[in-house]
């Protein structure tokens, strides 16, 4: 009876595993890919494989815009069952494609990230690189939203959620936009370091 109480001591007091929650677009919802072979899955286990004992819930959803996910925000946070250890954000490709205000993105972004820090919820801002086609003036003003969203925010920032991958057709899907299974694995390696230092 006494060793089973400390078990059962040692079982409460073990430290609950960290929960990541990649909050984003068809990027981190593994488009056009099985499951296993998706951002949220492969994050998952190159976090073990580096004796982080994480578990990676996919919040993302194929077309979302900023604004659209901050609709879903809390929703998808209450889904949850409890609050995560980590968001990353990944948001704003398709507002891009789209061609929409860059001023209208960050309103979105700024919501979003306002709402996990009052929730104090830890935050790694995945930025995103504008199309050239888009023109100088547009192209300029995207790239400089992420960084000034971190810096008002004071959260980390990935730079560029595609880096390694983006212009590739080697490591893209046929349509030219979204990362094969091999370039997921560039991602997720590229990533994992900020990733495992924003959950510090």
């Amino acid at each position: 009876m006494l060793s089973l109480a400390g078990f059962t001591q040692a079982a409460e007091a073990a430290p609950r595993a960290p929960v990541i929650w990649a909050f984003g677009d068809s990027l981190s919802a593994g488009y056009g890919l099985p499951p296993a072979l998706g951002f949220t899955a492969r994050l998952q286990i190159a976090l073990r494989r580096a004796k982080v004992a994480a578990t990676v819930r996919n919040g993302g959803v194929a077309g979302d815009t900023a604004a659209q996910a901050r609709a879903r925000l809390r929703w998808g946070l209450r889904g949850l069952g409890a609050a995560p250890d980590l968001v990353i954000v990944e948001l704003g490709a398709n507002d891009m494609l789209r061609g929409l205000p860059v001023a209208q993105t960050r309103y979105n972004l700024d919501v979003i990230l306002k709402e996990l820090h009052a929730r104090r919820i830890p935050v790694l801002l995945a930025g995103m690189r504008a199309a050239p086609n888009l023109g100088t003036d547009y192209v300029t003003a995207f790239e400089a939203m992420y960084p000034a969203l971190a810096k008002q925010h004071k959260v980390p920032r990935y730079p560029f959620f595609l880096d390694g991958v983006a212009g590739n057709r080697a490591l893209l899907q046929p349509d030219g936009l979204h990362p094969n299974a091999r370039g997921v694995e560039i991602i997720v390696k590229r990533m994992l370091p900020s990733v495992r230092q924003a959950l510090k």
